[in-house]
């Protein structure tokens, strides 16, 4: 599955953890004690999130795509 979902990392520190969130998935988010664990974890979520939606029925959005301008 190819997913092009825009990911936010960041530092929790009141999780003590780095969170990522799929902000155009609601509520798609995960931890992970490094950034790149937390990555990981979040493509995994992704993935998941986007199986249960189309079980469910749901409508899957389709992702933003962001302009570059140089």
């Amino acid at each position: 599955m190819n997913l092009r979902y825009e990911i936010i990392l960041y530092w929790s520190q009141e999780d003590q953890a780095f969170i990522a969130e799929a902000p155009e998935l609601p509520g798609c988010a995960a931890d992970g004690e490094s950034y790149q664990q937390a990555l990981q974890n979040i493509e995994i979520i992704m993935q998941e999130w986007v199986e249960i939606a189309q079980r469910l029925g749901r409508q899957i959005p389709e992702p933003k795509q962001r302009s570059v301008t140089t």
